[in-house]
């Protein structure tokens, strides 16, 4: 499978602080990867490393087959970029931003612009200033989409937004994308969001990636698990168990969330260790796996999860 971006050991400092360490991370072509974590996890700085806005202070990072600080006008024409805090023009229109963009760009699609500018409710003379940020948000995406770039690089683009514009954003990229199959890398701590869009999650915490894969295997293996039993001696075996996390008691009830419950003997090592026990094993969207992931590393961050 060839990779629209990979890195290998790369490192941003600031000062003596990493906020990047040691990452090694492979994005495939062709789908959309979702880079999720706690605020302050090191997501927007490796995409502006991606973006060689940052120079890496160590390790490497390659995006469309060439070095992140190599990235020049013929590389940066295939890449469409979104961040939160990106500045507009703001004296323009969105029509006048179209007008502005469009000759940057030999691959520029006037039918696709022109699809976006009515699904993204953007027919207005109004000045970008004059309106709210989720549409200038919708501006920006148009823009960035309007020349079918190989890459789509988005910063939290839904922070702040109110569910309808979040849901018209995500439309308007699963729409527009058709038959290009372009790659998109998406940072977001928005992860209902994120749940609905990524065919592969990347977890990064504290500048490290903890793990990346599908987002179908990541639902699969994650389960909530409820145990009632009279048993006392059962906390003890529970606390055994290195796959299951945050676990609980209230009661006769323990709580626990099993990170590998896609294994087939999932259900039956739970019973072995919790013989004469009621089990339930409720499927957790992605929200919870999300929290439940940062809560655990808070406290301690286990291995191989």
């Amino acid at each position: 499978m060839t990779s629209a971006i990979q890195t290998q050991g790369l490192t941003r400092r600031f000062g003596r602080a990493d906020a990047v360490r040691d990452l090694t991370m492979d994005v495939p072509e062709g789908g959309i990867f979702a880079l999720i974590g706690p605020n302050g996890a090191g997501k927007t700085t490796t995409i502006k490393v991606l973006m060689n806005l940052l120079r890496p202070s160590a390790g490497s990072a390659r995006v469309l087959g060439v070095e992140s600080t190599a990235l020049g006008v013929r590389e940066l024409r295939r890449i469409g970029y979104v961040s939160e805090n990106q500045r507009l023009p703001d004296w323009m229109s969105p029509r006048d931003l179209i007008r502005f963009c469009k000759p940057m760009y030999d691959t520029w699609d006037d039918a696709l612009a022109a699809s976006l500018m009515q699904s993204l409710g953007l027919n207005t003379a109004a000045p970008l200033r004059s309106l709210s940020r989720g549409t200038r948000m919708k501006a920006a995406l148009l823009v960035s989409l309007g020349y079918r770039p190989d890459l789509v690089l988005l910063d939290e683009p839904f922070t702040g937004l109110d569910p309808l514009t979040r849901d018209e954003l995500i439309r308007a990229l699963l729409d527009a994308s058709g038959d290009s199959r372009w790659t998109v890398l998406v940072s977001s701590h928005d992860i209902d969001e994120v749940e609905r869009l990524a065919d592969r999650v990347g977890f990064i915490d504290d500048g490290r990636l903890v793990f990346a894969e599908s987002t179908a295997s990541l639902l699969s293996r994650f389960r909530l698990v409820e145990a009632v039993t009279d048993d006392p001696s059962a906390v003890d075996r529970l606390r055994a168990q290195p796959d299951w996390i945050l676990q609980e008691t209230a009661g006769r009830t323990l709580r626990f969330v099993d990170t590998a419950h896609d294994r087939a003997d999932a259900t039956g090592r739970i019973s072995a260790v919790l013989p004469g026990a009621a089990i339930r094993a409720l499927p957790m969207p992605l929200r919870a796996i999300f929290v439940a992931l940062a809560r655990v590393r808070r406290v301690a961050p286990p291995e191989g999860i």
